[in-house]
């Protein structure tokens, strides 16, 4: 076939089934002890890891290939003291003056979180996932960018899985609203915070919720 753009061949590895089988539950058997964490350690974590988390978000899928995502890594204590300050301004809001409805405050009970942030200090590192709502083009205009909100996710999805694989724990905060994070990571206009990471080794005493997880049969239809 003829194409007007480079192409490249492609080759994937192949399995047989058993084999294809067995790399499926072992991956599953990995990713399923992930688990949310809200107590860190703050141990050091090298910079490289966060690096090679980046790297394996950047292998997403994305709308047109553009790849809308940003990663902004922030080691800095005064930093994180700000992003912690100001998460904790609006989470007050959230959770002591009433900006939750009802039903939200309800559903997060079993979690029991609260506006007290401490962790986004502990953490050695804080990575904020951007969304760049366009692009801008070498003269300056605006280049639309297409299902943003889509692959951003998938990409934060292989961020989360990369730091697990590492032995690394994280949680998705998205702090709401979140502008004070486009402010302090000194972010364009073109992007807006996706999702707050804090990236480290869970502290000695670390909990988390004794939950379930949807079960095969609620999660997957199936035709033939």
């Amino acid at each position: 076939m003829e194409h007007q753009h480079p192409f490249v061949p492609y080759t994937p590895e192949r399995y047989d089934p058993e084999e294809m089988i067995r790399r499926g539950t072992g991956f599953y058997s990995h990713v399923e002890r992930r688990r949310s964490v809200r107590f860190f350690s703050d141990e050091p974590v090298p910079y490289r890891c966060v690096e090679l988390a980046v790297m394996a978000a950047n292998t997403a899928p994305s709308g047109a290939h553009q790849q809308p995502w940003t990663f902004v890594a922030i080691g800095d204590p005064g930093l994180k003291r700000r992003v912690r300050e100001a998460a904790e301004t609006e989470e007050r809001q959230n959770y002591e003056g009433g900006r939750l409805p009802p039903e939200w405050r309800a559903a997060l009970a079993r979690l029991e979180t609260t506006s007290d942030k401490r962790y986004l200090e502990v953490a050695p590192w804080l990575v904020v996932c951007f969304a760049q709502k366009y692009g801008t083009g070498p003269d300056g205009e605006r280049i639309r960018h297409y299902y943003v909100n889509e692959s951003v996710g998938i990409a934060c999805g292989l961020f989360i899985t990369a730091l697990h694989t590492m032995g690394l724990a994280t949680l998705t905060h998205t702090p709401n609203p979140m502008a004070f994070l486009t402010e302090i990571c000194e972010r364009p206009a073109a992007e807006r915070p996706y999702i707050l990471f804090p990236v480290g080794f869970p502290s000695s005493d670390a909990e988390v919720p004794d939950l379930d997880r949807k079960p095969l049969a609620e999660a997957l239809v199936r035709f033939g």
